[in-house]
Order: C-alpha cells, then sequence, then structure tokens
C-alpha cells in the first residue's frame, strides 16, 4: 500500500541519516526534555505501510529514543513487509524485534498491528489514515499519522472525531507535518510572530518538481493491484498534489497565520504533460486563498519534467521577507538561522516520546485536520474551477469514491485505462461537482 521512493526525493530514513552530523543536537533535545536516556521504559510501536514513509518514520522513532522497540508490521504487500524489516533490522539491530508471526499481510492488517503495540505509525496510502488513526484511538493507542490526514471532508471529520476522542483517553496524536519540529522553522515563524518582518501583507508557497511515484505501468500485476501499489498516481488513494504534497507548504502558512483558515479559495489546474504516465492525478496546480482581512496566500504545485522546480514559502510583510525553509529573513531587520541543523523527523518523535513518558501526550490533531482541510479545499477548487469556501467545505461530507471501509481487494478499481493505457484524468473543471 505504500508507495515506492520517490525518484529525486528523500526518505523519512535518508533525513535520520542525515541527522547523525547532529548527534549533539539531538541529544541535546532529548536531555531537555528529560527522555530516559537509559530507555529503561520499552514502548512497542508497529508500521502500517512499509514503504519509504513508513520504514523511515520507524527509523526515526527508534533514534529517537533507545526504549522504542519495533515489534509489528503490516502492508498490503507482503515484499515490502519482508524488504522492510531487512532494512531496518541492519540499522537497528537490537531495537527490530518483529518475529514472522507479527509480519501482517492485507486490508486488514492495520488491525493486527494496532493490537500488538503502544504507538502505531500509519503511513500507507493516504485514503486509510483517518480511518486507521480512528481505529488506534479507539484501541487505545498512540499515533503517528503521516500527511495528508485524510484525501476528502468526510475524512477530515473522522480526524476531529479521533483527534477528541484522543483528549479524552490521553493519547497523543502525532503529526507527519513535520515543519513544525524544525528548530530552524520554529525560530523563523517565531520572529516573524514578533514583528521582525512588520505586518504580513502576503504569502507565496511553491512546491514545483518533477513526477514522483512510479511513473510507468508495472508488468504483470493486476489493474487493482498496480493502483494500490502506486497510491501518489491515483486521486482516490492520495487526493492529488495539494493535499498530498503543498500541504507541507499550506500548514506552514496556517502555523504563520496563527490557525486562521482562510474565508474562500479559487484554483486551477490539470494535466498537461505526457499522457502515458501510469495514474489520473493533474500535473499542475494554482490555488489563491482569501482570508477575511484581506490577506491572500498565493500556492503552487507541480509534477512536471524539464521544467524550473523550487520549493520554498515566502511571508511577504511591510517591513521584510522571511524565507521559512532557508532560515532567512530580510529587509529592514536582516537575520540567517545558524542554530543546530537537527532533523525535525528525529525531533518530533523525541518530543513525542518525551510527551508519552511524562503522561502528557503531544496531541496535534487540530492543526493536523485544519491544514489538511486548507489543501483540500483547494484541491477541490481545482477540481470543479469553483470557488470553495471554508464553510462550505467545513461542513461537506464529499468523499472520494469508494469510503475506505468499502475497499476490497476484488473490487473494480475506481481508475480505468482506455485501450492506449491512458487514464482520463481524474476530474474536469467547470463540469466536476464535490464541495
Amino acid at each position: 500500500m505504500s508507495p515506492s521512493k520517490p525518484s529525486g526525493q528523500s526518505t523519512r530514513r535518508e533525513f535520520a541519516k542525515e541527522a547523525t552530523t547532529a548527534a549533539a543536537g539531538i541529544a541535546g533535545v532529548m536531555a531537555a526534555g528529560g527522555v530516559h536516556a537509559a530507555g529503561s521504559d520499552i514502548i512497542r510501536i508497529g508500521i502500517v505501510g512499509c514503504g519509504g514513509r513508513g520504514t523511515g518514520a520507524a527509523g526515526d522513532a527508534m533514534a529517537a529514543d533507545p526504549g522504542v522497540r519495533l515489534v509489528a508490521m503490516g502492508d498490503l504487500f507482503r515484499d515490502r513487509v519482508e524488504s522492510s524489516r531487512s532494512l531496518l533490522r541492519a540499522e537497528k539491530p537490537e531495537q527490530v524485534r518483529v518475529d514472522d508471526a507479527h509480519c501482517f499481510v492485507g486490508l486488514d492488517a492495520y488491525k493486527r498491528v494496532i493490537e500488538s503495540v503502544d504507538y502505531v505509525i500509519i503511513a500507507c496510502a493516504a485514503k486509510f489514515h483517518a480511518m486507521y488513526l480512528k481505529a488506534g484511538i479507539e484501541a487505545g493507542r498512540h499515533a503517528f499519522v503521516e500527511k495528508p490526514h485524510a484525501i476528502d471532508p468526510l475524512g477530515i471529520q473522522v480526524v476531529r472525531r479521533a483527534t477528541a476522542l484522543a483528549k479524552e483517553k490521553n493519547l497523543g496524536i502525532l503529526s507527519g507535518l513535520m515543519s513544525r519540529f524544525s528548530p530552524m522553522i520554529r525560530e523563523t515563524v517565531k520572529r516573524v510572530h514578533d514583528g521582525q518582518i512588520g505586518e504580513i501583507v502576503s504569502i507565496e508557497e511553491n512546491f514545483i518538481r518533477g513526477p514522483y511515484g512510479q511513473v510507468a505501468r508495472p508488468r504483470g500485476t493486476r489493474e487493482l493491484e498496480a493502483q494500490y501499489a502506486n497510491q501518489y498516481r491515483f486521486s482516490w488513494l492520495c487526493g492529488d498534489d495539494v493535499v498530498q504534497s503543498l500541504v507541507h507548504n499550506l500548514d506552514r502558512a496556517t502555523w504563520v497565520l496563527r490557525e486562521t483558515p482562510p474565508a474562500r479559495c479559487h484554483g486551477l489546474g490539470g494535466r498537461s504533460g505526457p499522457q502515458d504516465l501510469l495514474g489520473d492525478v493533474f500535473d499542475h496546480h494554482s490555488v489563491v486563498y482569501h482570508y477575511a482581512d484581506g490577506l491572500r496566500l498565493y500556492a503552487f504545485c507541480r509534477t512536471t519534467n524539464n521544467c524550473y522546480n523550487e520549493d520554498s514559502s515566502i511571508v511577504l510583510g511591510t517591513k521584510g521577507e522571511a524565507h521559512l525553509k532557508s532560515g532567512v529573513i530580510t529587509g529592514k531587520a536582516p537575520w540567517r538561522y545558524n542554530g543546530p541543523n537537527v532533523s525535525p523527523y528525529v525531533v518530533e518523535h523525541a518530543e513525542f516520546i518525551k510527551s508519552i513518558r511524562a503522561g502528557r501526550p503531544l496531541n496535534c490533531g487540530d492543526y493536523a485536520a485544519r491544514s489538511t482541510l486548507v489543501a483540500i479545499m483547494g484541491q477541490l477548487s481545482c477540481y470543479s474551477g469553483q470557488e470553495v469556501t471554508w464553510d462550505d467545505v467545513s461542513r461537506s461530507e464529499f468523499f472520494h469514491a469508494p469510503r475506505p471501509e468499502a475497499c476490497t481487494w476484488t473490487m473494480e478499481p475506481p481508475a480505468r485505462p482506455d485501450a492506449k493505457g491512458v487514464y482520463p484524468v481524474c476530474a474536469v473543471p467547470g463540469t466536476s461537482r464535490n464541495v
């Protein structure tokens, strides 16, 4: 169910490896938080989704605390479970304790993983994130859930209910929106909040790069299996690129704006690149978000080869600009971050585990749901070609069919290629209706 490693992008595991050069910084974060240095209290974790994201997140959790033990793994595909287990055993032999009896395969594998652990890592196809989060919280487990936390408004309602239940049960929810755990971005956002760039005038968000996931049609697999195995290429599994990727940028912008959601948005998008790529997703999107105070957020994502690329979050103010991803402020009070280069992928797990050990687990569910819904409203505007308001999308019960709980191994695939192997685009602006 988890995707193959996107071409040209780092996995979470590789981020953890890069962070070894900042070992002193990680140790400082953990010591300051009071995490048990000897790891005397064992925390059992399990992975649902054993692709690059799930494997990397498990490695990050084990790097964050020596008391973490990986004890269960699940995926739709057995080869991914076995490959992930081998990789993690080689990196963390003392912490990987997954026997064959706790390697689960199939659409119900998540249930078996959840019942085996204290802390479940959910990093499979995004369609199932909200459903599995709810199941984990109902079972009394802490949960890490990758972004996006849902792919449609109905899924966000599930996330919100799971978040409220976690608060009642004193359980933790950690979001894969890791920017909020980056020391560099935290310091930059703090300076923006303190007025270093003056009043915010507008925000520009860019996540433009080449195609990711498997783009060629896999041989020797039936249609539904090919779609389950390549979630990023199919809108019914991933929600498309605003929701899947630009959500990181939109989360940073929402954070800067002190969690204020937009009043409305309008977007445009489509597919202009090669038509023979696997999948039915758009390859370009542009969304303009309007806020009640008149501020506008301009957001762009693209997945096309041989084009200009940029990954940035730029906040424009009356006294300067803040470049969140590079830790730079220009203008009347210039500044550059020079603190520790610590991986947010490890910091998020270190802080989460610290909070669990202290009996006051972090719950990121509120901002996770909010930022994801900002992305969803932009995506639905691109699909429909219509203006979408925050009130409308918040009340909407629209979902990408089929519902996650209705998915099976024998159902008719939601997307079908034509005789030439080309998939029709998932939506037609001006015709498609959603909210």
